[in-house]
């Protein structure tokens, strides 16, 4: 821990802010280095607080790296299969003017700020879903705390439409509380879709006997909430109605070596591996659907950037970026099952109008859910939070 000393500030009316997060992942950089930039334009500065990742999750290798940010320590407890963590934060933190906590239940050293009478200290903020989409038991215990810590905080930061109603649904005042639009940096995706060739196009689609008009694509990580068994089921429902389809799987994770198992039994169906940059791209501007029947998050963005209509179901532990998914406008949401799933997936595939609407929204969503769109909603919201202070 620091010690206590003053802030050093640029000048006296510099206010400071401090966001502080559990571990900081690559995909967050871009944007704390567009927020840092943003609020000094407003003379706020932004101090970057995080701390270490657990060791599984180090095995990911997703870690980011800002010079201008500061590393503390984390100690992590394993209590069954829950990990609760305390975060060793500056003690010079009493003196911003707004601190921005991520709410997990897990994050114990959150508590103090939640329970401390705040008439001398900094304001805060939460930033977050407003409730685990993924949990079993919306109205056990956990979830439970978590609605009453949502009350403790001064402003909030949410990450979508979604998460902005859970929270007012948790009697948080909505006047308090800035929708965010959650995203990543999708100009290299952009630029790399651009600089993809229609020879590339061709050559991807003899190489793999693709058709146009007739291709699926996942592309995501390989784990059980993806509900992989479930695609193939529908792609083979597809096939059976056109003998021409084919699907791609683009990805890798724990269920990769299974998926694989039941893909070499149907020579249409091609699983590639995990892909980047102008790779990526290609496979994409091959695809006319992206096909994820389980659960969405940022991988919608995939979408939105390339132009190709998302189809998913209602699944119902989505995470909160499926709120940037309007049925028949941006995407197709259908029923729970495989069959309902496989009809609409042919519905569109055989209607070229439909999926031309669709593709034109796409290029307004990509623009509109994006990191510099994020990013405006962000710097405002602090500037509000602050203002009302």
């Amino acid at each position: 821990m620091t010690k206590n000393h003053e802030i050093n500030r640029a000048s006296t009316n510099e206010q400071v802010v401090a966001i502080i997060q559990r571990r900081l992942t690559h995909y967050r950089v871009p944007l704390f280095e567009r927020l840092r930039d943003s609020l000094a334009e407003q003379n706020i500065r932004l101090r970057l607080v995080h701390g270490e990742p657990t060791e599984a999750e180090r095995s990911k290798r997703d870690e980011g790296q800002l010079d201008w940010a500061e590393k503390i320590r984390n100690t992590y407890v394993r209590i069954g299969k829950t990990t609760l963590c305390w975060q060793h934060l500056p003690e010079d933190l009493d003196q911003v003017d707004l601190v921005i906590l991520t709410q997990e239940n897990s994050i114990l050293s959150n508590l103090p700020w939640l329970l401390r009478k705040r008439q001398n200290g900094p304001r805060i903020a939460f930033w977050g879903h407003g409730a685990n989409f993924q949990s079993a038991s919306p109205r056990g215990i956990k979830e439970s705390f978590k609605r009453w810590t949502t009350n403790r905080v001064d402003w909030w930061f949410a990450y979508t439409d979604l998460s902005t109603s859970q929270i007012a649904e948790s009697g948080f005042p909505a006047s308090r509380t800035t929708t965010l639009n959650n995203a990543i940096d999708t100009v290299a995706l952009a630029k790399d879709l651009e600089s993809t060739t229609t020879e590339d196009i061709e050559k991807l689609r003899q190489d793999l006997g693709l058709k146009e008009g007739r291709t699926g694509i996942f592309i995501g990580s390989l784990y059980p909430q993806k509900r992989l068994d479930f695609l193939i089921t529908a792609a083979i429902e597809i096939r059976d109605r056109l003998t021409d389809f084919s699907l791609i799987i683009v990805g890798d994770g724990p269920e990769r070596q299974r998926v694989a198992q039941m893909a070499s039994l149907h020579p249409w169906i091609h699983v590639i591996g995990a892909l980047h940059g102008r790779e990526k791209a290609k496979y994409l501007r091959c695809s006319d659907v992206i096909l994820n029947p389980g659960l969405v998050g940022l991988g919608i963005l995939d979408s939105f950037s390339a132009g190709v209509p998302l189809i998913t179901t209602e699944y119902p532990f989505h995470s909160p970026e499926i709120a940037y998914l309007r049925h028949r406008t941006n995407g197709i949401r259908t029923q729970n099952c495989p069959t309902s799933y496989a009809s609409e997936t042919v519905h569109l595939l055989t209607d070229p109008e439909t999926l031309r609407d669709l593709r034109n929204n796409l290029k307004f969503c990509a623009a509109r859910y994006s990191l510099y769109a994020m990013n405006e909603n962000f710097a405002s919201g602090i500037y509000k939070s602050l203002k009302n202070s």
